[in-house]
C-alpha cells in the first residue's frame, strides 16, 4: 500500500508521518480510507472467529467458564447459546456455527479491503450515482450529520437485535431464574419510561444503570435505546446542522477522530464499572465473583480480565481523544506543525528576561540540575533512557494500583494488576510520544532557532541527545527501563505480604 500512496497523482494531500501515525495517512483519501475500514472489519471478524474456535477446542465443561481464561465463550453463554439449567454447557455445536458465520464473511471483507486498498479510486467522487454516495468531503457538514444518521440507525438495528434474541430467537440467560438460572424467553419487556430511565438517575440504585437486577428492565431499556438511535439518526439524515454546532463544532477528520475516540473512552469506563458490579448482564456463573478480579483460588476470572482491559483502553483511548483534539482545534486556528509555527525563536531582552537569581543560577542549583539523568555527562543515550525509564516506570504504578484497588474493585491484588497495565500503558505512550518529538522537531529546531547566549540557569542537553539516531536509542532505553522498572514495582507490591512476614519472624 505505501507504494501505491508514494507513487498516487494525490501526493500532495498526504500528511509527511510516520510509521506511528497509522491511518492518518489515508486522511484525505478516501478510497483507501475505506479499504482500510473494510479491511479492519474483516480481521475483526477473523479474530471473532479463530478466537471462538480456539477457545472451543480448549473448553473443560468440568471447569467454571470464568477460571479458563476465556473472552468470547461467556459471552455467547449469556446470549443463551448452547448453555441449559445452571449455566451448565449441553452443547457446544452452537459455538462452532457461530465461529464459521464470522470467517466466511471476514474473507469476502478482506477481498474488498484488498481491492479498495490496491485497485480501488484512491479518491471516491461525491456524486449523485450510486457509487458516488459513498463519496464525502470532510468540511461538508451535510454530508457529516448524514454519515452519522447512517451510523445511528445501525446501531439502533444493532440494539433491536438483542431485543429480537431475547423475545424470539431462544431467548437469553437469565442468572435469577430458579435452580441456578436458565435461559428463557423475555416475554413482557419493560416499556415504562420512568422506571427505565429512572437508572439514569440512581432511583434505583446507586450503581446507576448497572443497578439494573432483572432481564425485563434489560431488554426494555434496549428498546427505547434502539428507538432513539433509529430517530436521531433519521433526524441527522434528513436535517442540517443547527447554527450553533456549525459555529462550535470543529469538521476536519482529525476532529472527528477525536469525538469518536472520546465517546469510546467513555464507553470503555462505564463498561468497565457496569462488568465489574453487575450480576445480571455478566452472570457469576460465566464471569465469576462481582467486585473480583481473582476467584477463591486466586485464578484471574473472565470478570477481571474484562474489567481491567476495558479501564486501560479507556485510558488510553482518553488520551488519543485529547492528542487529536488539541491538534484539530490547534489546525483549524491557522497553525501549521510542519512550518514550526507552534515553535517560537526566544525573544532575548537582556534588561529583562533570563535573569539570574540566589535559586536559579546559584552553585547547589545547578549541581543539583546537572546530575539528574538528563543532564548528566559521560552517559550513553542508551543508559540515560534506562535510567529515566526505570525511575518513571517505577513510581508510575502506585497511583494507578491505589485507584484500582480503591476505586474500581475494593481488591488490592486487582488494584496491583491495574497499576502495571495502566503504568505499562502510559510509558508505551510515553515513548511513542518522545518518538515523534525526535523525529519531527529535534534536529529541526536546532537549525531554524540556534541558542542564545544566556545567563546559564539550566544546564545544556548533552550533545550525545543532539540527533535523531541518539534521541531514538534514548528513546529505545526509556521503554526497556520504564517497562522494567513497572515489573519491579508490581513484584514488589505483590510481595508486600511475603516482606512483613520474614520481618516478624526475624523479630
Amino acid at each position: 500500500m505505501t507504494a501505491v500512496i508514494e507513487d498516487s497523482p494525490y501526493k500532495q494531500q498526504i500528511p509527511d508521518v510516520g510509521w506511528w501515525a497509522g491511518n492518518f495517512r489515508l486522511t484525505n483519501l478516501s478510497g483507501k480510507l475505506l479499504g482500510a475500514h473494510v479491511a479492519h472489519s474483516a480481521l475483526i471478524l477473523l479474530w471473532a472467529g479463530g478466537m471462538t474456535l480456539f477457545e472451543l477446542s480448549r473448553f473443560d465443561p468440568n471447569v467454571p467458564m470464568y477460571e479458563q481464561g476465556l473472552i468470547l465463550l461467556p459471552h455467547l453463554a449469556t446470549l443463551g447459546f448452547g448453555v441449559g439449567a445452571g449455566g451448565q454447557v449441553i452443547s457446544t455445536y452452537p459455538y462452532f456455527v457461530i465461529s464459521v458465520l464470522h470467517l466466511i464473511p471476514s474473507v469476502i471483507l478482506a477481498a474488498g479491503g484488498i481491492y479498495h486498498s490496491l485497485l480501488g479510486p484512491e479518491v471516491l467522487e461525491d456524486n449523485p450515482t450510486w457509487a458516488g454516495f459513498f463519496g464525502y468531503d470532510w468540511k461538508d457538514k451535510d454530508k457529516m450529520t448524514t454519515i452519522l444518521g447512517i451510523h445511528l440507525v445501525l446501531l439502533g438495528l444493532g440494539a433491536w437485535a438483542l431485543v429480537a434474541k431475547a423475545m424470539f430467537w431462544g431467548g437469553v440467560f437469565d442468572p435469577w431464574a430458579a435452580g441456578g438460572g436458565d435461559v428463557r424467553i423475555i416475554n413482557h419487556p419493560t416499556l415504562n419510561p420512568f422506571r427505565i430511565f429512572g437508572y439514569l438517575f440512581g432511583i434505583w440504585g446507586a450503581d446507576g444503570m448497572a443497578a439494573v437486577d432483572n432481564l425485563e428492565d434489560v431488554v426494555g431499556g434496549h428498546i427505547w435505546v434502539g428507538l432513539m438511535l433509529i430517530g436521531g439518526g433519521i433526524f441527522h439524515i434528513l436535517t442540517r446542522p443547527f447554527a450553533w454546532a456549525r459555529r462550535v463544532l470543529i469538521y476536519s477528520g482529525e476532529a472527528y477522530l477525536s469525538y469518536s475516540i472520546g465517546a469510546v473512552a467513555y464507553m470503555g469506563f462505564l463498561a468497565a464499572y457496569f462488568a465489574s458490579v453487575n450480576n445480571t448482564v455478566y452472570p457469576e456463573v460465566f464471569y465469576g465473583p462481582v467486585r473480583a478480579i481473582e476467584t477463591s483460588t486466586g485464578i484471574v476470572s473472565a470478570r477481571g480480565w474484562l474489567v481491567s482491559f476495558h479501564f486501560v483502553l479507556a485510558v488510553i483511548f482518553l488520551l488519543g481523544h485529547i492528542w487529536h483534539a488539541l491538534r484539530a482545534r490547534a489546525i483549524e486556528a491557522g497553525f501549521d506543525f510542519e512550518n514550526g509555527d507552534m515553535v517560537q525563536p526566544p525573544r532575548v531582552e537582556r534588561q529583562m528576561n533570563n535573569q539570574a537569581s540566589l535559586v536559579n543560577s546559584s552553585d547547589l542549583t545547578l549541581k543539583f540540575l546537572r546530575y539528574l539523568p538528563i543532564y548528566r555527562p559521560g552517559i550513553s543515550p542508551l543508559a540515560r533512557g534506562l535510567e529515566i525509564g526505570m525511575a518513571h516506570g517505577y513510581w508510575l504504578v502506585g497511583p494507578f494500583a491505589t485507584l484500582g484497588s480503591l476505586g474500581l474493585l475494593g481488591n488490592s491484588n486487582a488494584g496491583n494488576l491495574v497499576g502495571l497495565l495502566a503504568a505499562g500503558s502510559l510509558i508505551l505512550i510515553l515513548t511513542i510520544a518522545f518518538s515523534i518529538y525526535g523525529t519531527t522537531n529535534f534536529e529541526r529546531q536546532q537549525e531554524i532557532y540556534p541558542r542564545v547566549a544566556a545567563v546559564a540557569t539550566v544546564p545544556r542537553v548533552p550533545q550525545t541527545l543532539n540527533s535523531i539516531e541518539r534521541w531514538s536509542q534514548f528513546t529505545d532505553g526509556f521503554l526497556i527501563g520504564g517497562i522494567g522498572g513497572v515489573i519491579f514495582a508490581y513484584l514488589l507490591l505483590n510481595s508486600v505480604a511475603v516482606f512483613t512476614a520474614i520481618a516478624i519472624n526475624s523479630i
